[in-house]
């Protein structure tokens, strides 16, 4: 499909700008002296670039649908016991239905990222909401004890439309925010995710009842699948109706000379896997995100362990690490918008992380579940937290590459590091306990805090931004 018959079918938005593209097509050392002199060229025409208002609707319209996907994420396992006591299925078979979010993201991520590259914001956005919406209605017909695989199809449907989603918030941010707001912009898009996550966690523990009949089960299940497939059908049609895909005009130098360079996938992939700075930051951002996919995923298991019976804890203290992670997205980007300290603060969040981890592994058998809360709060602070900090300094070391290629491979490792991880915490939760499984995962953290301290503070696009200015 061409650029022109998307524009007359509205997938493009109609008021997006035609830039002229600068070609790309000769050696790779062409595209930094092709970015100093656009640079340049913006420099001597003194432009100044405003902002438009309804940036922050098109944002909120993002959060609330990356919210709408990630929150049939732990749908399954968060109440585990009962899906294996309704479906008769086994505890790993349940846990493949978070897994397959991961595993599915992996051979797309490349189709995925090209897809974004060529065509915009709208379109992506409004064929992942159609397939989180279809998703979510499949599994309103998978309520009969018998149709367990139809219910996992429709998660794989959703799982499939993330495709569409993670790797937006940077892009997002860059197309229409300004330099000042760009980091806030994205720390946001990424709580979105966050946001889904956490009402993942606290819903199908409150809907579903864990000591009832069969018939109450499926009563349950089938309130929440219509709950959430009604939910997402509206904000499709919302989505279909008002999202654009870009401003009239570019908010910041650095989105404009991002708009004058021409887009090659395969280059673009070629410069990012020999950066030496993207290559760390992918394993270390891998091992952090890996693990906090390790515990959600099996957060029912480790709870019930000390607490049996508290189920609807397991989803309030999920709810405590994402909530508690949001509120440090947040503070992290205003921090890096303030400071644009970028390696320091990646560094500072990542060691915090360590040590919040260990606090939850030495209180977790405590005997006070209010302990377990707390030591929650300090954990998703600065886990959860770390998300949008690792996505912004990505964006810094690889620009002017696109962003959506650079955040698109970096959620694919992070799969790849999420499936590993996970497989290995379930098999030492069986056979060692959960302390060394934990301190395990200290072991990981503590190691990606290392790689962390190697990646050099190579701030491009911040360079990009003050050459602009001067």
């Amino acid at each position: 499909m061409t650029k022109k018959s998307l524009t007359h079918t509205n997938l493009l938005n109609p008021a997006e700008p035609e830039v002229p593209k600068i070609s790309l097509e000769g050696e790779v050392s062409r595209r930094s002296s092709i970015a100093c002199s656009v640079i340049d060229n913006l420099s001597m025409r003194g432009r100044i670039y405003d902002v438009k208002q309804n940036r922050w609707v098109i944002l909120c319209m993002f959060v609330i649908y990356s919210a709408s996907n990630s929150m049939q994420w732990t749908q399954y396992t968060i109440i585990q016991d009962i899906i294996m006591k309704y479906y008769g299925v086994t505890g790993n078979v349940v846990s493949w239905t978070s897994m397959v979010y991961m595993i599915t993201y992996v051979p797309l991520i490349f189709p995925g990222s090209w897809f974004l590259d060529k065509t915009n914001l709208r379109v992506t956005t409004i064929i992942g909401s159609f397939g989180t919406c279809l998703g979510a209605w499949l599994k309103v017909f998978s309520v009969p004890q018998d149709m367990f695989w139809l219910g996992f199809t429709g998660q794989t449907v959703v799982a499939v439309s993330q495709v569409f989603i993670l790797n937006v918030p940077p892009r997002l941010a860059a197309v229409w925010f300004g330099a000042d707001q760009v980091s806030s912009a994205c720390s946001i898009g990424v709580f979105g995710n966050q946001l889904g996550v956490a009402v993942g966690f606290v819903l199908p523990p409150m809907l579903v009842r864990a000591s009832g009949t069969i018939p109450e089960i499926a009563a349950d299940l089938r309130l929440m699948f219509y709950l959430i497939a009604g939910f997402t059908s509206v904000l499709f049609v919302f989505i279909l109706l008002f999202f654009k895909a870009a401003p009239p005009s570019p908010p910041s130098a650095a989105a404009d000379l991002g708009n004058s360079l021409d887009s090659n996938f395969l280059l673009s992939l070629k410069k990012l896997i020999t950066n030496r700075n993207y290559v760390l930051l992918l394993i270390s951002y891998g091992l952090n995100v890996g693990t906090f996919y390790a515990i959600s995923t099996l957060l029912n298991q480790v709870i019930l362990t000390y607490y049996p019976g508290a189920n609807i804890d397991a989803g309030r203290i999920g709810l405590v690490i994402v909530v508690a992670g949001m509120a440090g997205s947040v503070v992290c980007g205003l921090i890096l918008d303030k400071t644009h300290r970028f390696k320091e603060t990646t560094l500072s969040v990542y060691a915090a992380s360590v040590v919040g981890m260990l606090i939850f592994t030495f209180t977790l058998d405590c005997g006070y579940i209010s302990v377990v809360y707390l030591s929650s709060i300090l954990l998703g602070f600065f886990m959860t937290g770390y998300l949008p900090v690792g996505f912004e300094f990505a964006s810094e070391v690889t620009y002017p590459e696109p962003e959506g290629t650079t955040s698109g491979i970096l959620n694919a490792v992070v799969q790849i590091f999420g499936i590993v991880t996970t497989l290995l915490y379930e098999w030492m939760l069986g056979t060692v306990g959960d302390r060394w499984s934990n301190l395990t995962l200290c072991g990981l953290l503590a190691f990606g805090t290392a790689i962390t301290a190697a990646i050099r503070s190579d701030l491009r696009r911040q360079a990009a931004q003050n050459n602009a200015k001067e």
